[in-house]
């Protein structure tokens, strides 16, 4: 097991005389990209330099570098319920040759929903040649509208992640996300066109669903995978305290519910351990929690000294969190930005600079120098 970092925060600073804010590392400031948007979930950007960007309600939107937003038809039916919908949009690794596009929604199923990844090419702003990746059992549709995860990540190596939640059930022992006979509170690993890989953890074992990767995750909603290091990277939700930054390992277990340093919402206790031997520690906790969305490492030449840095976006206490990473450590941790809005998405792509995708206010901006 890994000894969890409690870190304190620092607060970057903002200049008004020159609309920029300082960090301990750079000046920057904020430009819009596009707005507008009903609770957009997550962001995509395309090789000619136009993004895609889901929203919740189950729209998909292509955005021109003027900002001009153009809907996207063919998106498969979701459910819509409490924090269910549309989620992640990713583009395969070799997007160039094949033009797939995977998608996480809610799938609607008799007795409620489940989290899918399916896939498809984009042709004249219609998504056409849809696949499932990931049907899920229709016998474990859950009714609730809570805790669905979903990002989708890959390895480069013919492998697509992507993380789904324990749908709010109750802690223990009710909680299926140490059943291995259950979909929820897992991070599942597929090959790129959904088959099982055979070196998947529990392939084999009795009862046991074959795409789980690792378990007892409570409500992931930050993935990333860096293919430098060879490591996944995983941020989720915690209850009343005890967000978590962790590490994913092949057949690991995270603990939830049975260790946390989270609390029921009504003070109650969940469990009096917070760590437990053959369970994974995280490598950060945050208690009071950032509401922990999405996760990018900056690896872009914009922001040299944030090169090598974890960001990590906050829902309800609407930060961006800057770690400085010692190979699996974090070393050090600073707000970025705090009080801007819920911020649902952080992405790092080719040209440098950090994408935000904010739910409320629905926008999405980036953070360019201002050195």
């Amino acid at each position: 097991m890994k000894r969890a970092l409690l870190l304190l925060l620092s607060l970057a600073a903002v200049c008004p005389a020159s609309d920029a804010i300082l960090s301990s590392a750079h000046r920057f400031r904020i430009e819009t990209v596009a707005e507008g948007f009903e609770h957009p979930w997550a962001l995509a950007k395309l090789p000619d330099g136009d993004f895609l960007v889901t929203e919740r309600g189950g729209k998909v939107f292509r955005i021109a570098e003027n900002g001009a937003k153009t809907e996207i038809a063919g998106v498969p039916p979701v459910v819509v319920k409490g924090q269910g919908g549309l989620f992640d949009i990713a583009l395969h690794p070799d997007y160039a040759e094949n033009g797939w596009i995977y998608l996480a929604y809610a799938k609607p199923l008799d007795g409620g929903s489940m989290t899918a990844v399916a896939r498809a090419r984009l042709r004249n702003d219609r998504f056409e040649d849809l696949e499932m990746v990931f049907d899920p059992p229709a016998d474990q549709a859950s009714a609730t509208g809570l805790h669905f995860g979903c990002r989708i990540v890959f390895d480069g190596r013919g492998h697509v992640f992507f993380s789904i939640g324990d749908r709010g059930g109750p802690t223990t022992p009710e909680n299926l996300a140490q059943s291995l006979s259950s979909v929820t509170g897992k991070i599942h690993r597929l090959r790129d066109d959904g088959a099982i890989p055979a070196d998947n953890p529990f392939v084999g074992r009795k009862g046991a669903m074959p795409s789980i990767w690792a378990l007892g995750v409570r409500n992931p909603q930050g993935l990333f995978y860096d293919t430098a290091t060879d490591r996944l990277w995983e941020t989720e939700h915690g209850p009343r305290g005890g967000d978590e930054l962790n590490i994913i390992r092949k057949g690991a277990n995270y603990g939830w519910p049975l260790a946390s340093h989270g609390i029921n919402y009504n003070g109650t206790t969940i469990t009096k351990n917070k760590s437990l031997p053959g369970m994974e520690d995280p490598v950060v906790q945050w208690t009071p929690v950032i509401a922990a969305s999405g996760l990018a490492l900056y690896r872009g030449d914009k922001f040299p000294r944030w090169r090598g840095n974890l960001f990590a976006g906050g829902l309800a206490s609407e930060k961006l969190v800057r770690m400085e990473l010692d190979g699996a450590a974090v070393m050090q941790q600073e707000i970025v930005l705090q009080g801007t809005g819920r911020i649902r998405d952080v992405r790092a792509f080719d040209d440098g600079f950090l994408h935000v995708v904010y739910d409320n206010p629905g926008k999405v901006v980036r953070l360019v120098p201002a050195e």
